[in-house]
């Protein structure tokens, strides 16, 4: 069967959703579109691709996640150099060997360019914090005067993935305009088949790293760094929350990974199964009770 899917971002937990997409393999399910944000725009560009889900696990089992965490070089190194590039490049990492790995994997599939996939099968959610706006990728690309079809997959998915600060935004078009992780400000971006499923031709099944809406756990606020962590989650989770819980909490797997830090490179193997596995029951749950 067909359905429709949507993957949320949640840096390296987004190992979860590998576990759920299994399940989801094994169920019979097959995607004809795919949405995503940050780690799920890579999740969601490996099924595009025709990765299975033992194919994904075995690009991830020997992988260093730690060489994504490509640092500029100083000719003249000194402490806490690098936090000066936060300031001069904007963030921590260049995001290059993502980009480069993306670039790689994608092409073995067959995909490279936007051109290489059906229209509306794939898109991407960033922010442009340049002019204020959420940016959908590909649809979005003209504004900037881009062609959508010549555009790469991993640069898309690398501008989805940009993390404030921690990895360097990308500059989109003539207007050199900054683009940050999607997670800013649509983490979760089930919406974009809303309109387009009115006929209701295909299920929308949704994977989000989180409790459900109404076992969220409440923010601890007792220090100005608490307080800048509930912020940034409020404003993250606040547009995709309120539209979900008017419409589609029942088609959705959420995954609550509260405890593990979105930016944990140095992940263990050990931690990365444990992720996989927790995605695996959660979604063995879901399907016990899930009509479509």
């Amino acid at each position: 069967m067909y359905i429709d899917g949507v993957f949320s971002g949640g840096g390296i937990k987004g190992l979860a959703l590998i576990g759920a997409y299994e399940v989801i393999e094994q169920k019979g399910f097959h995607f004809s579109r795919l949405a995503g944000t940050s780690a799920g725009s890579i999740v969601s560009a490996f099924i595009a691709a025709k990765y299975t889900s033992d194919e994904i696990k075995d690009l991830l089992k020997d992988l260093d996640v730690a060489s994504f965490l490509d640092e500029r070089k100083l000719l003249i190194p000194f402490p806490f150099a690098k936090w000066l590039f936060i300031y001069w490049k904007l963030g921590l990492y260049k995001g290059n060997e993502l980009e480069k790995w993306l670039t790689e994997k994608l092409a073995a599939k067959g995909l490279r360019t936007f051109a290489d996939i059906p229209p509306q099968t794939l898109r991407f959610i960033a922010s442009d914090i340049t002019n204020g706006e959420m940016v959908v990728l590909p649809d979005d690309l003209p504004k900037y005067g881009v062609d959508p079809l010549s555009f790469s997959i991993a640069k898309a998915i690398r501008m989805s993935c940009s993390l404030p600060y921690f990895f360097e935004p990308v500059k989109l078009g003539s207007s050199k305009s900054v683009i940050v992780d999607g997670g800013v400000l649509s983490n979760f971006p089930i919406w974009l088949f809303d309109q387009e499923n009115d006929l209701k031709t295909r299920p929308v099944l949704g994977v989000k790293l989180s409790h459900h809406l109404s076992e969220h756990p409440k923010h601890q606020i007792k220090n100005a760094i608490q307080l800048f962590g509930a912020m940034f989650e409020t404003m993250k989770d606040a547009h995709d929350s309120r539209y979900i819980s008017r419409k589609h909490a029942k088609n959705i797997i959420f995954i609550p990974t509260e405890g593990i830090v979105s930016t944990e490179f140095s992940v263990t193997p050990e931690k990365k199964e444990e992720l996989i596995q927790l995605g695996r029951e959660c979604a063995i749950n879901f399907f016990k009770k899930w009509t479509y």
